[in-house]
Order: structure tokens, then sequence, then C-alpha cells
């Protein structure tokens, strides 16, 4: 039987192998071989006495005790991670894994850049970045800070401001040559509308206010996709109107290949915001990367 002292390498085993989703890709960030990491899970689960995995030939998948364990597992090795830091006599100096989630563009363009300056001024901190098309659910222990757009989350999290930001309606000079301009946002019923299917919000219907009056616009188009890069493609392309963070169109607005149309409409809250848990709000490694991050953030804001 395995001693105590093993429980918590076993549970970060665990961890990362559900991350990484097969065995052969757990064991190569070990730099162990496919059978052994195999091994090693089956004799977690003969120590345990359960199944916490099911397995086909192309993927994992977690059993109830599974999804038990890990989520077990993950506040606990969390915890561990910040007594450690807490009673270590470098407490100041972050150190220790740092799982950070962002968007698929933004993460390549902005957060991915700023990584690599914070690992060099940060060399204790190994940082792992995964990027999505949708933003993990609160109650997912994945991550320990997340990039989000929008309102800021519920109580359960922190979410610290790190740069504002703006959802801008344009298009290519091309498109509106050919099309007309809308002028007010019921003409956007009339125009090929680019659709960007991400996260919970309302697909196909753009809120736009000014003033004290909102309006919400059913649009249809002939292109839709998950990935914003595309769209700001199609867009660039000539295809239609699109509704864009303005982190991710600013350059094509200063070089005028696409056109701010409707600029008296506001569309909802796009600030960005870093998200973690309550429980993290002392981890210094955290609480470093976010000051990072906002200091970064504020000498680098696109143009109005």
């Amino acid at each position: 039987m395995s001693t105590p002292a093993s429980a918590p390498s076993e549970m970060a085993f665990f961890s990362l192998l559900v991350r990484c989703g097969s065995f052969s890709a757990a064991a190569r960030d070990q730099g162990i071989s496919t059978p052994a990491a195999s091994k090693r899970l089956a004799q977690m689960e003969a120590r345990l006495g359960v199944q916490l995995l099911h397995r086909t030939t192309r993927r994992i998948g977690l059993t109830p005790e599974g999804e038990v364990y890990l989520a077990q597992a993950r506040r606990i090795l969390a915890d561990i991670d910040e007594m450690e830091q807490l009673v270590s006599s470098s407490a100041s100096a972050p150190k220790g894994l740092l799982r950070v989630n962002a968007t698929l563009g933004f993460g390549r363009s902005q957060i991915a850049p700023l990584i690599s300056s914070f690992v060099k001024r940060h060399p204790e901190v190994q940082v792992q970045l995964q990027l999505t098309v949708n933003p993990p659910p609160l109650s997912d222990d994945a991550f320990d800070v997340c990039i989000r757009f929008g309102e800021p989350p519920d109580a359960r999290v922190i979410a610290r401001r790190i740069a504002s930001n703006r959802r801008l309606i344009c298009a290519a000079p091309a498109y509106l040559e050919r099309h007309g301009t809308p002028q007010v946002p019921a003409d956007l019923m009339q125009h090929n509308c680019i659709g960007i299917r991400q996260g919970d919000e309302a697909y196909g219907v753009w809120r736009l206010t000014s003033a004290e009056r909102t309006e919400a616009v059913k649009v249809r188009g002939s292109l839709s996709t998950n990935d914003g890069e595309i769209a700001v493609n199609w867009a660039l392309a000539g295809h239609g109107i699109l509704v864009r963070a303005q982190w991710d169109i600013a350059k094509y607005l200063r070089s005028g290949r696409l056109r701010q149309v409707l600029e008296n409409w506001q569309t909802p809250p796009a600030d960005i915001h870093a998200v973690y848990p309550q429980r993290l709000q002392s981890a210094t490694r955290v609480r470093a990367f976010v000051d990072f991050m906002v200091a970064a953030f504020s000498v680098a804001e696109p143009p109005q």
C-alpha cells in the first residue's frame, strides 16, 4: 500500500492526466512512457479500490468516482501550494505552477507575449496557458486565472479589470460601397452580418444602446464561426458587417481596412478582467501575475 506521503504526487498526476486527455500526452509531459503512465493509474485505482477513468483506444473519461477524486484533488493541491508559499522564507518571490486560460485570438496575440515577459521576470513560476473558444465554467477548478471579456462573473470569484474594451460595429469600405452604410440599428437587418458563436451570448441578436434607448436587432448572414480571427478576416475580405472587440480590430481601423459604423450606438460592456478564485487571492504567483497584466495593459490600450 502507498504511504500517505505519495498522495499529493498521485493527485497531481491524475489532475495532469485528465487535463491532457490521454495517457500519451500525460506521459510526454512527465517524461515517461505511455505504458508507465497507464500502469501508474492502474496502481492508484487498485489502491483506492475504484475505477477512476473509462478508457477507450482514443480517449479517457471520468467515472463518477473519478469526478469526485479530481475535484477534491485539485482543491487539496491548491491548498498545499498556497500553504507552502505562505510558510516559505521566500514567500515574497512568486513561484510554483500558474494555470492560465484565455480565449483563442486574444490569448494568442496579447496574453502569450506577456506571459513570456512575466516568466523572464519571475523565473520560479511555471505557467501553463490553455486557449479555448469559450471560458471554462466557474465551477471548473482547472485554472488559477482566467482572462475574460464582458461583465464580471458573480461573487464566487474575484474579477480585476485589466483593460477597458469596447465592441465595435465595422465593415470593409468595399462592402459599404456596394451595400450602403447602416444609419440606424434596424438597417442591419438588410445587411449580411457575420456571426460569431461564442460563450453564452444570444447568437444572432445584437443589442445596441444610445442614450437611454436600447434596441435588440435580429441579424442574419451567410457566414458564421466560433473563431473571432476568422470572422475578422471575412470582414476584411468584404463579406459583411461584424461586431468585434476593439483590441482585435484597432489596427485595421487605423489603417482604414475596416470602417466603424453606427458610432453613436454602444454594444454591451466588454472590458477585460482577470478572474480567479477567492481562495487564491493571497497566492503570491496569482497576485504577481494579475498585477503584471494590469501594468502591461495600462500602457498598451488600443487607440480610441
